[in-house]
């Protein structure tokens, strides 16, 4: 058994399970339902929304009307004949994002209730569809942004805020239609909960405004005044809500999730069987803080180790992959100086958690990018401490310093495949040959 190759195997098949040129035809309407409609329009944000349009086009009728546009981050557009697609800036919301979410709204406005829209959602879709309600200018939703990914919060929360401030998310988008709206989502969040992916355009919100105020004061974000005094009118009752569950509009919605977490760790899981290693699959919903599920990951391996069968029953037994989804966070302190993102802090701290022992990992973002850099994740071998050190560089100290990146570049052991163009995101496995 080569471990790495097998690794990396596996992560390949968690990724192909979500690419939408196998998963999204399956999901589109008939010929017959398409030549029903007067027009079709097509729209969507994310990082896979430009191959979940290339998908489409790709299914669609050539005789059918079809039409659109989709935004994507910035190094994620594909070419496309009939939908246009402009890429935009990711985590951070821009201008280019904001234009296209604006013409978006527009477009889906002027819709009849004999026409189409389909929406394409896919994470990143909150910030590559950041369209602020006037009273807030973007520079202080970008500067909001920022302190929420510094603070922690895990994206569910972020996205309670986001909604809160938005004139197309929160279903706001299927709310300025008449036309029947399909949403075809590409989940990233755990639970596959789509009020909560692309912070849920064409989806019922249940939260509030005042939940949005709960969740600043949770992670201590400040906002700026304009957010502030938003937020505050919101929960005083001057303000509308966002559209919630039961509001009549919904009847004419359908949001369906076309790929998600556990199906790529299911595509994983047989990978490794194939390869007579046994995979256990702990959940694709695990989040908490990096370095702390790194504990946890590497407690429930030595347990595995040291009990196996006489504990867990027949085939507990190396070799064991011990695989997990889900979006983990990382608190920075305010100086930390580190790059990196939370799939290499997690590798990096079950390094820690676990000095000597002879496990292999892997922990990659599905969309290819974790966090700062240009790597989708990194590969942590037994040996990778000492080898780091060797180079003067101390596993601990750069865990302390959040430089997840600079630990793996040490080693040589950076993952790195571009944009995936999809995205349901981390995957992780630890490997017990």
């Amino acid at each position: 058994m080569d471990p790495r190759a097998l690794l990396i195997e596996s992560f390949a098949a968690a990724v192909a399970a979500a690419d939408p040129a196998r998963v999204l035809a399956g999901h589109l309407p008939d010929h017959g339902e398409i030549a029903g409609f007067r027009r079709t329009l097509v729209v969507g944000a994310g990082k896979a929304a430009a191959s979940m349009a290339a998908a489409l086009e790709a299914h669609w009728p050539a005789d059918a009307s079809l039409e659109g546009l989709v935004v994507t981050r910035y190094g994620h557009g594909m070419d496309c004949r009939r939908i246009e697609v402009i890429e935009a800036g990711h985590p951070v919301p821009d201008s280019a994002g904001e234009e296209a979410a604006r013409a978006i709204l527009a477009n889906c406005s002027q819709l009849g209730a004999d026409d189409l829209l389909v929406v394409l959602v896919s994470g990143g879709a909150s910030s590559l569809l950041a369209l602020p309600v006037d009273t807030v200018p973007m520079g202080d939703l970008k500067a909001l942004t920022q302190a929420l990914l510094a603070s922690g919060a895990p994206i569910q929360d972020m996205n309670v805020v986001r909604k809160h401030l938005s004139k197309i998310q929160g279903g706001r988008l299927a709310q300025a239609t008449r036309a029947r709206v399909l949403a075809l989502v590409i989940s990233d969040v755990a639970g596959d909960d789509v009020s909560a992916i692309g912070s849920g355009p064409c989806a019922p919100d249940p939260s509030t405004y005042e939940d949005a105020l709960a969740v600043l004061r949770r992670y201590r974000v400040d906002p700026p005044p304009s957010i502030a005094e938003h937020l505050r009118r919101g929960a005083a009752g001057a303000i509308g809500e966002t559209p919630k569950p039961g509001d009549a509009f919904f009847a004419r919605v359908e949001n369906r999730v076309i790929a998600s977490a556990a199906a790529s760790l299911a595509a994983a899981a047989q990978c490794f069987a194939a390869a007579g290693v046994r995979p256990v699959v702990l959940g694709d919903t695990i989040t908490g803080e990096a370095r702390d599920v790194a504990q946890v990951h590497a407690a429930i391996a030595a347990e595995l180790d040291v009990r196996g069968e006489r504990s867990f029953g027949p085939g507990f037994s190396r070799p064991l992959a011990l695989i997990s989804g889900g979006e983990c966070t990382v608190t920075l302190a305010a100086a930390s100086g580190g790059r990196g993102g939370r799939c290499c802090e997690f590798l990096l701290a079950l390094a820690v958690a676990a000095p000597g022992q002879d496990w292999w990992a892997l922990a990659a973002d599905t969309d290819g990018i974790d966090g700062s850099e240009t790597n989708a994740g990194a590969v942590l071998t037994p040996d990778a401490a000492q080898r780091a050190r060797l180079k003067g560089v101390e596993a601990s100290r750069c865990l302390e310093n959040h430089d997840s990146y600079g630990f793996f570049e040490s080693t040589g052991d950076l993952l790195v495949t571009g944009p995936t163009r999809t995205n349901v995101n981390d995957y992780r496995v630890l490997l017990l040959p």
